[in-house]
């Protein structure tokens, strides 16, 4: 059995994590400091979390191809996103931020206001408010968006196929690999890629549910 998707997966799964963590930190602390057109600009956002993940794939694929002006300044450099395993991080990404952009707003709303305040009035600056008061103070929340994140670009299936394909080895997936099997009548391969993607989604889940509780122990 051909263990590369997992590690293609993993290594996907993680730099598209880290992509979307530090983005949806940025963009939900600037959100939450807005006065005006929050609405919108939240919408917008939030929007991959509506639209169909191929709906997605095509966009990207419209964003970053050949033919595209990103496209066209990667070409330039000899770099290409499509049919590579940066091309998928960058659609698992997109597929995941709202899920780790919500969640990260969410906590960091959840913060008290007046010890903001407080800080405001010690001489904190804003960043610094972030740091040293609303990171600390969310960071429960903010742990449970970037596991919820990641488990979300470890099972991302249509954007990442339309985006960088199924190349075995190179930007085979496990979700791809499961619809692979499937199409090539191999069951018994499909049935073992289903067990490993349900065993990790349930110690990821476990541990999610567990993180309350190693919270009041530390407490």
């Amino acid at each position: 059995m051909d263990l590369s998707p997992l590690w293609i997966t993993f290594k996907i799964s993680l730099a598209a994590t880290v992509f979307v963590f530090v983005t949806g930190l940025l963009l939900a602390w600037g959100v939450t400091n807005l006065k005006r057109g929050r609405a919108v600009i939240d919408a917008v956002l939030s929007l991959p979390l509506v639209l169909p993940p191929t709906v997605m794939g095509f966009l990207i694929l419209i964003s970053v191809g050949s033919n595209s002006f990103i496209g066209k300044i990667l070409d330039s450099f000899g770099a290409r996103l499509v049919f590579t395993w940066q091309g998928a991080a960058v659609a698992a990404a997109v597929v995941s931020f709202p899920v780790m952009y919500r969640g990260i707003r969410g906590a960091l709303e959840q913060v008290d206001i007046n010890v903001i305040r407080a800080g405001r009035t010690l001489g904190l600056g804003e960043f610094k408010i972030l740091r040293r008061v609303m990171l600390p103070m969310a960071a429960p929340g903010i742990l449970a968006s970037v596991v919820l994140s990641f488990a979300r670009c470890l099972g991302e299936f249509g954007a990442t196929l339309m985006v960088a394909g199924n190349i075995p080895g190179k930007t085979q997936t496990m979700s791809v690999a499961v619809y692979t099997a499937m199409q090539g009548g191999d069951r018994e391969l499909a049935y073992k890629w289903v067990a490993i993607i349900v065993a990790y989604s349930l110690i990821i889940l476990v541990g999610l549910n567990c993180l309350p509780s190693l919270r009041r122990s530390r407490r």
